[in-house]
């Protein structure tokens, strides 16, 4: 038994010897890969062409980082408000407390991904909580873009009533659950000078200032549902008749256009101001409080604003999101939508 136990201790460390070496041999560098034959020279080649053909920038006005991958730490604080405009011209409004999250997102050239954890949950304890998944893919040419967001947790009624005579409340109202996804990708016509990558993904660094138009497409998915049947009294009998037991509940698909404009303004050496606004508007079909689908307009409208400095490997950026989305029925005008501010931290770098 000892020399069978020698002989596999043997073979082993043969094994873990001819395995380190051939680590050591590959070598992830691209000449070193299409030197291995003509398959892996088509591959690196074909990559070579692409990565100029979807991130050929004017270097005058953008240029690369020098490294493949980022890691990003994020601190978010966001808040999601409500505004109901009922037929007998009634408003309600209601907004939450500031939620906050981390986040860990890996960026390795144009794709990035990441999660945000909500620690508000963590520090208060419900069994509630605003999550958010959101994943990325933006080169020169196009941005794409797939979130996923969801909000259990409640908010609270700071007005109801007619019009500016509306009481102002402090009611906590928490039976609602809110789902959106969506995926949303656009092109920018004026690429070669324009990156929204610098400003919001930081995988690019803008050297002199630029903007440009994009449009593209968006289509998300919208599950509202409010109950307001444990309302105080007074305020259930200014709730419309056609809403069934108190609820107001949106199910629809949403297929849209969407038109934006974005610039980057270099206004120091290492800091860039980035801007973007963009309305999308389409067809939208479901159910809106009712249980017969309808085809109706489909407004929302995305607003981002961020500041970006670089040194080197290392970055940081504050970013403000504003997402309102519009729903028109016969009866109720809902817009509701969120409002972020992120700051992040990051550091560049290579694996190979």
């Amino acid at each position: 038994m000892k020399h069978r136990h020698k002989i596999l201790s043997f073979v082993c460390l043969l094994l873990l010897s001819a395995l380190a070496n051939h680590c050591h041999a590959f070598s992830f560098d691209l000449d070193s890969i299409a030197s291995m034959g003509k398959f892996p020279r088509f591959v690196v080649n074909t990559y070579r062409w692409g990565d100029k053909f979807f991130n050929g920038y004017d270097t005058a006005y953008v240029r690369g980082t020098g490294y493949k991958f980022n890691a990003k730490i994020t601190t978010d604080n966001w808040l999601d408000g409500y505004h109901f405009q009922l037929p007998n011209k009634t408003n309600i409004l209601m907004y939450s407390d500031p939620s906050t999250s981390v986040g860990l997102y890996v960026t390795y050239l144009a794709l990035s991904a990441g999660y945000d954890v909500n620690i508000s949950k963590l520090l208060n304890g419900p069994d509630k909580s605003r999550r958010r998944l959101r994943f990325g893919f933006n080169c020169m040419l196009f941005a794409v873009e797939a979130y996923f967001t969801r909000n259990d947790v409640g908010t609270t009624i700071r007005r109801f009533g007619i019009g500016g005579e509306g009481k102002h409340l402090n009611v906590p109202f928490n039976a609602l659950l809110n789902e959106t996804w969506g995926i949303d990708a656009y092109y920018f016509l004026t690429h070669k000078r324009y990156s929204e990558a610098a400003a919001f993904s930081f995988s690019r660094i803008q050297r002199r200032s630029a903007g440009s138009f994009y449009t593209g497409f968006s289509i998300y998915h919208q599950s509202l549902k409010f109950n307001f049947s444990g309302l105080p009294r007074e305020l259930l009998e200014e709730l419309p008749p056609s809403w069934h037991n108190y609820r107001y509940n949106v199910d629809t698909y949403n297929y849209a256009v969407r038109l934006g404009y974005g610039y980057n303004w270099c206004f120091s050496r290492r800091w860039t101001l980035g801007v973007s606004m963009s309305p999308i508007i389409g067809i939208r079909k479901g159910y809106v409080n009712s249980n017969i689908s309808e085809v109706s307009l489909s407004l929302f409208n995305r607003a981002k604003l961020s500041v970006v400095w670089n040194c080197g490997r290392w970055f940081f950026g504050s970013t403000g999101k504003m997402d309102i989305a519009i729903i028109n029925s016969k009866k109720t005008t809902y817009a509701g939508g969120f409002l972020s501010f992120e700051a992040v931290f990051g550091y560049r770098f290579n694996l190979w």
